[in-house]
């Protein structure tokens, strides 16, 4: 994707709309740091990404998971219980 500075972008406002229109979008960068990203107002929208949950169903927690391995773990670290 190309990045633009703000006076270049300015310079050539037209023709970087048209290229975003047409399914180009590029970058305006202020001092080298990109600021915003122009995309055509009819490109498709990204998902967000779900990760909550998104394995909800699909595995079982055991009852005693913060206690599994506990006799091991004291052991190694020489705190017998």
């Amino acid at each position: 994707m190309r990045v633009y500075n703000i006076h270049e972008a300015k310079t050539h406002l037209s023709r970087l709309i048209r290229a975003a229109a047409a399914g180009e979008p590029f970058i305006i960068a202020r001092r080298g740091k990109p600021v915003v990203k122009v995309v055509a107002a009819d490109a498709p929208e990204r998902e967000a990404e779900g990760r909550t949950g998104f394995l909800a169903g699909r595995i079982a927690v055991p009852e005693d998971f913060d206690r599994m391995g506990a006799e091991e773990i004291a052991t190694m670290f020489g705190a017998a219980e």
